[in-house]
């Protein structure tokens, strides 16, 4: 790796900065450091929501600087990871890099999709990092990429991904992207590895967690008996900073602040939003019988909503143990219910208002 010139100034750079955990990183990143940042976005309307999401956290926080001046700290480059040209731009007399670039989808029609960008993606972050002699990348992965246990014990950062499982096509892009990140540490790039569990945070309500705040509040009453942990987004920005500042390098965090019931959290939800209806849980059998309806469905040209892998994750116990990062950096994550009120808040005073 080329050695960088110790007196040249730190430039960060983030990939999708414009999504669900990017924003999030340039609001820390913005609030509380003095460096450089920039940004990949792919459509200028995606900025808006950069905008949006920064007016709402000064609201929140009662931040000293006003958010126009947090986002004209921001320099930034429309590009996309699978674009080397533009890719090769954006990591011009860059020093850090925070990858949070990737598709989440479950759908086996979208594989290819999935492979371009989370995968080969990835290898061209690593690789101009490499290029440029970046001092520290940290990539966001997600516990999809992690094993599971056969005695249920928690899952933690060492749990081996099995091949040989019948695991879905996010969970395959997202362990070959963190096996591009490991073959660049071996390379001599310095790197960290974030895993979240389900990540639940201000944003996205067409569509990722956000959405069950909208149909909940449209009168959802059923949910799944599966159990998996979850995080806030905000613990997850604010862990990779922490991270980045660290010195530690060449490893990988489980992010996930609780293991609660996917019905217990729509619980929550319906509360947080003033709902009156009780969550009713759903049989496996009836969960089984959905999504192979939905395939034969979607032979005659219905768009598919539920897929296998989705299926079996909605009916799985699957706990992890996000302790590590509590016990080498003294985090502190924000507590699931906290957080699921704090985006009803959000919910109702920003989107069901539009």
């Amino acid at each position: 790796m080329p050695k960088r010139n110790r007196y040249l100034s730190i430039m960060i750079l983030v990939t999708g900065g414009t999504g669900f955990v990017g924003s999030h990183v340039l609001w820390e990143l913005t609030r509380q450091q003095p460096e450089k940042i920039r940004a990949i976005y792919r459509d200028d309307s995606t900025i808006k929501g950069v905008k949006d999401l920064f007016k709402y956290k000064h609201k929140l926080h009662g931040t000293p600087k006003k958010p126009s001046e947090l986002r004209s700290r921001i320099e930034w480059v429309q590009g996309d990871v699978k674009d080397i040209p533009s890719l090769t731009h954006a990591f011009k007399n860059v020093t850090q890099v925070y990858h949070c670039a990737a598709i989440i989808s479950f759908d086996p029609g979208r594989f290819h999709q999935l492979q371009k960008t989370n995968i080969e993606g990835t290898a061209n972050v690593v690789n101009l990092s490499i290029e440029n002699g970046i001092e520290k990348l940290c990539m966001v992965s997600s516990i999809a990429a992690l094993g599971e246990t056969v005695d249920d014990t928690l899952i933690t950062e060492d749990t081996q991904w099995d091949p040989n499982k019948d695991n879905s096509v996010y969970s395959i892009s997202k362990f070959a992207s963190e096996m591009e990140v490991w073959r660049g540490t071996q390379e001599g790039l310095d790197a960290v590895i974030v895993n979240p569990g389900v990540i639940f945070g201000e944003g996205a309500y067409k569509g990722g967690t956000g959405a069950f705040y909208r149909k909940i509040d449209e009168g959802l009453k059923y949910a799944t008996p599966g159990v998996t942990g979850f995080v806030d987004v905000t613990d997850v920005a604010r862990a990779m900073v922490m991270l980045m500042q660290s010195s530690i390098k060449n490893e990988r965090f489980v992010l996930v602040a609780e293991n609660t019931g996917i019905r217990e959290v729509f619980a929550t939800i319906a509360q947080s939003l003033g709902q009156a209806q009780k969550i009713k849980l759903v049989k496996p059998w009836q969960i089984n019988i959905a999504w192979k309806a939905d395939w034969f469905l979607s032979l005659f040209g219905k768009k598919r909503k539920l897929f296998k892998s989705m299926a079996k994750s909605a009916v799985s116990t699957t706990r992890y143990d996000g302790g590590k990062i509590v016990k080498e950096l003294g985090f502190s994550y924000t507590p699931l219910a906290t957080t699921l009120q704090r985006v009803a808040r959000h919910y109702q005073e920003f989107y069901k208002k539009s």
